[in-house]
C-alpha cells in the first residue's frame, strides 16, 4: 500500500514540473484557440465557435454579461486596498493592436482629376442657387405656430402649424403630427399665411406635398396674395394678370417659384389653385424674405444678432472645406495635422483636423477625443459647427485663453468633419432648401452608414442564450464576425475606413453629429428582440445619461422650455435626452459599436430640426451649440486615468483588462499601459488583470472635479511566466522563484495524495461490500 502511494506521488510530482515548465495545459490552449483575432485590416482569422451561428441579418446592439470572478488564493497586497489573484482563465475578448498610422496631408496638392470629373462635372450645376433673400424660418420654426394661420384645416394634426417644409408625420393614421397642412374643402378660396411680423420683402415660395405613409397629397398650381393688414389683399402679378405657380408633381420635392416682382409686405399668402386629382389641398412650405425696418414703429428694429466670433459662416463644398482646414493648420502649425483616414466610394477622402500640443503622437496619459459629422451627408449643420470649432480653438489658443490652452494641453482631439462627402456634394449642389429630407442622407452606393456597423449587440445576446457558464463569456471587445469582414459583405468604404480609424487609436470619448431632430441619444441604440422601439440601457447608462445630459442642458434651443416639437415626438418630456432603443431601435450603429468593440463611448446629437440651415442661420446655429460642443469634449476627463505597469521592470503592460465593481463592462489598456475609466463621483472597487500577471484590486474615488482620479496599478508576474521567461531566455531559475516552485509542487503532491486516497478508499469499500 505505501509502495503504490509512494509510485503516485512520484509520477505527480514530476508531471506537475513538466506542467510548470511547460506553461498553460492542452485544454486551456485549446480554450484560447476559441477566441476572435482581428488583423489590421479589420478581418477575422479565427473566429470562436460560439459566435459561428451569427445571423447576418441582425446588426449592432449591446448585450450585458456576467463578472469573470475568481476565487483562487490571493498573495499579499502593496496596500490595504490591494488584494492580488491568480487570474482566472476564461474566454476572453481579442485585444486590437493595430499599428496603422496616419500619414499627415498636404492640401496643396491637387485632387485627382478622375474624381474630379466625376465630382464635378462641367457639364452640369455644381454650384447651388443663389436666392436673393433667405428663408423666414417655417423649416426651422424661427416662425412660431401663432403666425401661421389657415383658411380651414382637417384637424388639429393638419393644422397650419404643421405647414412647414419638410415636416415629418408621424406613422398613425390620423396622428396629432401629421406631415403638412391639409384644408378642410377642396376649394380655391384655401389658404395658408404666414406673418413675417415686419415689413419684408418677399421674393419667392418653396412648395412640397403631404408626408404620409397613407395618403398622397400635393398642390399642382397656386395663387400668391400679400397684405400689410390682413385684412386687404393684393395678388402677386406677372405683367397684367395675377400669376399662377407651378407647385409639385409628388409630396417630396420641393419646388421653387420666384414672384416676378419682389412685393414689400408684412402678410403672405399662398392660395392653391390645383391639386392631384386623387389627393385633397394640402402642402408644406417654406417663404422668401428679406426683413425691412419698420418705418412705422419709433423702435427701429434690430437684426437677429448673430455671433461675435469672426469665423467662416457659409457652407463649404469639399474643395472649400480643404481650403479651410488648410488655412487653419497654416495658422496654428504648432497644435495641428490634417490626415486622412481613408476614401469615399468616389474617391474624396475624409479629412481630419487633430489638435493637440503635441500633433502626430499619442502622449501617455493624454486622453483621446473626437467628433464625427456628415455620417448622413444631407445633414449638413454638423459639418459646418466642426468646421467653425476648428478655427475657434485655433483662433482661442493663440489668443490665451486659459480654458482652450488647457483642453488642447491635455487632450488630443480628432474632428471629422464630413464622413460621407459624397453624399453631402449631392445635397449642396441642390441647396438648402430645395435639397428634400433624403437626397444626400445615403453613400453613393446608397449605404445608410447610421445602420452599416457591424452587430455585436446580436453576437452578445446569442452568445449568452447559448452559453450555460456565464464566467466564460465576455463583455467588451467583442470581435467583429467573420461575414461582416469578406468581401462579398454590403459595407460602405466610408465605415471600413472609420472602422481602422477607431481600432488604431485608443478613443476615450465621442460624439456622432446629425440633424432633423433636438435631442441627444445614447446606447444602446438596438433593441433586443427586434422590437421597434424599447428601453435597453447599457451597464454604463448612468453616466450616458451624464453625458446626453451636459450637451442638452448647454445647447440654447434644447434647454429652451417653450420650444416646440420638431416633428412628431416630443422630446422636452424626457429632458431632451432619450435612450436610442427607446426613440426606435437602429441596428448597426457607430454609438453600439464604439461601446462594444472599443473603449470609446460615444453618444448622438441630433442638432437642429433642419437638417440643412441655410447660411445666414449658421451663426445663431454656432452659438447655439458652442458651450455644448466645448463642454462635452471635458467630460473626457471624468473618471479615472492611470498606467498598469510591470511592477519589477516599470514597464506598461498592454491590453490589461480595467473591471469596475458593479459595472458589468470592461475596458483595456493601450499598448502603453495607459487607460481611461469615465466613472461618475463616487468610490469604485478597480481590479486591474493581464495574462501572466496577479490581478490588482484598490479603491478609487472620483470627485466632482473636472479632472480625472490617478489609480495607477502595479502587477507582479506569476511564478509560471516568471518561469516561462527565464527558460525562454536560458537564464538560471532564483532562489525565491526555486522556492515557490516547490511550495507549489509541494502543495499539488498533497492535494494529488489525498484525491489519490479518497479514490482508492472508496474502490476497496466497493469491493468489501461485494464480497
Amino acid at each position: 500500500m505505501r509502495e503504490g502511494v509512494t509510485m503516485v506521488c512520484v509520477a505527480v510530482s514530476f508531471s506537475l514540473i513538466l506542467i510548470l515548465i511547460a506553461g498553460p495545459s492542452n485544454c486551456n490552449a485549446a480554450s484560447k484557440n476559441k477566441t476572435v483575432t482581428v488583423n489590421r485590416k479589420g478581418n477575422v482569422s479565427q473566429s470562436a465557435k460560439m459566435y459561428k451561428t451569427v445571423n447576418a441579418n441582425r446588426t449592432v446592439a449591446d448585450r450585458r454579461t456576467g463578472n469573470n470572478k475568481s476565487n483562487l488564493p490571493s498573495t499579499p497586497a502593496a496596500n490595504k486596498f490591494t488584494t492580488a489573484k491568480p487570474a482566472l482563465r476564461t474566454t476572453k475578448a481579442p485585444r486590437i493592436t493595430t499599428t496603422v498610422s496616419f500619414q499627415t496631408e498636404d492640401l496643396n496638392e491637387m485632387i485627382d482629376k478622375n474624381v474630379e470629373r466625376r465630382v464635378w462635372d462641367k457639364r452640369l450645376e455644381n454650384e447651388p442657387q443663389e436666392l436673393a433673400c433667405p428663408p423666414l424660418g417655417l423649416e426651422s420654426l424661427r416662425v412660431k405656430d401663432a403666425d401661421l394661420r389657415a383658411s380651414s384645416y382637417q384637424r388639429r394634426g393638419l393644422g397650419p402649424q404643421r405647414g412647414r417644409l419638410n415636416i415629418q408625420s408621424g406613422i398613425e393614421d390620423g396622428d396629432i403630427y401629421d406631415g403638412a397642412w391639409c384644408a378642410r374643402y377642396k376649394d380655391r378660396d384655401q389658404w395658408l399665411a404666414v406673418d413675417a411680423r415686419r415689413p419684408t420683402l418677399f421674393t419667392g415660395v418653396i412648395l412640397q406635398g403631404r408626408n404620409s405613409i397613407w395618403s398622397w397629397d400635393w398642390v399642382e398650381t397656386y395663387k400668391v396674395q400679400l397684405s400689410n393688414d390682413s385684412l386687404v389683399w393684393k395678388p402677386s402679378m406677372n405683367g397684367t394678370v395675377e400669376a399662377v405657380f407651378e407647385g409639385n408633381q409628388d409630396a417630396e420635392t420641393p419646388v421653387l417659384a420666384l414672384l416676378p416682382e419682389p412685393m414689400v409686405a408684412r402678410y403672405l399668402r399662398i392660395n392653391p389653385q390645383t391639386w392631384f386629382e386623387n389627393g385633397t389641398v394640402c402642402l408644406r412650405a417654406e417663404v422668401l424674405g428679406c426683413a425691412l425696418p419698420d418705418p412705422n414703429n419709433i423702435h427701429t428694429w434690430q437684426a437677429e444678432e448673430g455671433s461675435r466670433d469672426k469665423l467662416d459662416f457659409r457652407h463649404h463644398n469639399y474643395k472649400e472645406m480643404r481650403k479651410l482646414m488648410k488655412a487653419v493648420n497654416e495658422e496654428c502649425p504648432d497644435i495641428t495635422r490634417i490626415y486622412s483616414i481613408g476614401k469615399s466610394y468616389i474617391g474624396l477622402k475624409l479629412y481630419v483636423m487633430e489638435i493637440s500640443d503635441n500633433p502626430g503622437k499619442h502622449e501617455l496619459g493624454e486622453p483621446e477625443f473626437r467628433y464625427v459629422a456628415g455620417m448622413h451627408g444631407n445633414e449638413v449643420l454638423g459639418r459646418e459647427l466642426l468646421l467653425n470649432l476648428m478655427q475657434y480653438l485655433c483662433r482661442e489658443y493663440r489668443r490665451g485663453d486659459q480654458r482652450i490652452v488647457r483642453l488642447v494641453k491635455e487632450t488630443r482631439i480628432h474632428l471629422l468633419p464630413s464622413m460621407n462627402p459624397d453624399g453631402y456634394e449631392m445635397a449642396y449642389k441642390k441647396g438648402s432648401e430645395l435639397a428634400s429630407w433624403a437626397l444626400g442622407r445615403y453613400s453613393y452606393e446608397g449605404i445608410d452608414m447610421n445602420h452599416n456597423f457591424a452587430d455585436l449587440n446580436s453576437v452578445m445576446w446569442d452568445a449568452i442564450e447559448r452559453e450555460t457558464d456565464k464566467s466564460k463569456l465576455i463583455n467588451h471587445y467583442f470581435p467583429i464576425p467573420e461575414y461582416y469582414t469578406s468581401e462579398e459583405a454590403f459595407v460602405a468604404s466610408e465605415t471600413r475606413a472609420v472602422i481602422n480609424w477607431m481600432q488604431s487609436i485608443p478613443f476615450v470619448l465621442s460624439a456622432n453629429l446629425h440633424g432633423g431632430e433636438l435631442v441627444v441619444t445614447y446606447p444602446f441604440d438596438m433593441t433586443r428582440d427586434w422590437a421597434p422601439r424599447e428601453h435597453t440601457p447599457t451597464p454604463d447608462d448612468s453616466f450616458f445619461r451624464w453625458l446626453a445630459t451636459v450637451y442638452a442642458t448647454t445647447n440654447h434651443v434644447m434647454s429652451n422650455p417653450d420650444r416646440r416639437p420638431c416633428h412628431q415626438d416630443d422630446f422636452l418630456r424626457h429632458n431632451n435626452i432619450i435612450n436610442g432603443a427607446s426613440w426606435h431601435t437602429v441596428p448597426g450603429s457607430m454609438n453600439d459599436f464604439s461601446y462594444l468593440h472599443t473603449n470609446c463611448f460615444e453618444i448622438t446629437v441630433e442638432l437642429s430640426c433642419d437638417k440643412f440651415p441655410h447660411a445666414s442661420e449658421l451663426p445663431i446655429e454656432w452659438e447655439n451649440n458652442k458651450e455644448s460642443l466645448l463642454v462635452y469634449m471635458e467630460q473626457v476627463h471624468r473618471g479615472i486615468k492611470g498606467v498598469v505597469r510591470d511592477k519589477d521592470t516599470e514597464a506598461g503592460i498592454a491590453n490589461a483588462t480595467i473591471k469596475v465593481d458593479d459595472i458589468d463592462h470592461h475596458i483595456r489598456s493601450a499598448s502603453g499601459g495607459d487607460y481611461w475609466r469615465l466613472l461618475n463621483p463616487g468610490d469604485h472597487e478597480v481590479t486591474v488583470s493581464a495574462e501572466g500577471y496577479y490581478p490588482v484590486t484598490r479603491m478609487c474615488r472620483v470627485e466632482y472635479q473636472h479632472y480625472p482620479t490617478i489609480c495607477d496599478f502595479r502587477l507582479t508576474k506569476t511564478a509560471k511566466q516568471r518561469l516561462r521567461e527565464i527558460l525562454a531566455k536560458g537564464g538560471k531559475i532564483p532562489k525565491d522563484l526555486q522556492l515557490r516552485l516547490r511550495q507549489l509542487r509541494q502543495r499539488k503532491l498533497r492535494s494529488s495524495t489525498r484525491a489519490v486516497i479518497r479514490r482508492w478508499a472508496r474502490e476497496y469499500r466497493a469491493r468489501a461490500g461485494q464480497r
